[in-house]
């Protein structure tokens, strides 16, 4: 691990390949496991005033889902995330035509719809941060589900950093990512 700033960063995170083949898992990181997406205040607010645009796109059962316990839910914790369908899958998951898990917020930002592309936890994937109160970890999250995107990573030499852009300068800022971009040459 090394320090960047206010964060620990997990040296997976440079170090490890990552490239999300859709084709192979079909998405199931938004259909497997038993919790929603990780959410702050402030992104639950976001999913409040963006659900009657988000709504179109939603499956019926994902609609009924989020009526019935809200647009997020709160863990016993007093953690935020998505909410489930039937304890499973994400509730704002759609599917395409070849049956693979896509995310509603994010077609409705790709068509134009809204401004706010998906949860930043999901934007990282498969990077998660955990927030204390002097400085944020970031670490890579192995799941067995995600063995073939290690592969492709692999193979055409993608380490997570670099699949995760976007995500981490959203979270962090460009100059985080530019400091973690000299971190990573070094090594």
């Amino acid at each position: 691990m090394f320090q960047l700033g206010k964060t620990i960063v997990s040296e997976d995170v440079v170090k490890k390949d990552f490239l999300c083949n859709l084709s192979a898992c079909k998405g199931a990181c938004c259909i497997d496991g038993d919790a929603g997406a990780p959410l702050d205040a402030e992104e639950a607010k976001i999913l409040d005033d963006i659900y009657p645009k988000v709504k179109p796109f939603l499956r019926q059962v994902g609609i009924d889902a989020i009526e019935e316990q809200g647009t997020y839910t709160e863990t016993e914790d007093g953690d935020l995330e998505t909410t489930l369908i039937d304890g499973a899958d994400c509730a704002y998951v759609i599917f395409d035509d070849k049956n693979v898990a896509l995310c509603a917020i994010e077609e409705a930002y790709n068509q134009g719809e809204i401004t706010w592309k998906k949860p930043v936890s999901c934007h990282l994937y498969p990077v998660r941060v955990q927030d204390y109160s002097e400085f944020s970890a970031v670490n890579y999250h192995k799941w067995q589900i995600c063995d073939d995107a290690c592969a492709l990573g692999q193979e055409l030499q993608v380490p997570i950093y670099k699949f995760v852009k976007e995500g981490l300068i959203r979270k962090f800022g460009i100059d985080w990512y530019t400091e973690l971009e000299k971190v990573a040459a070094s090594m």
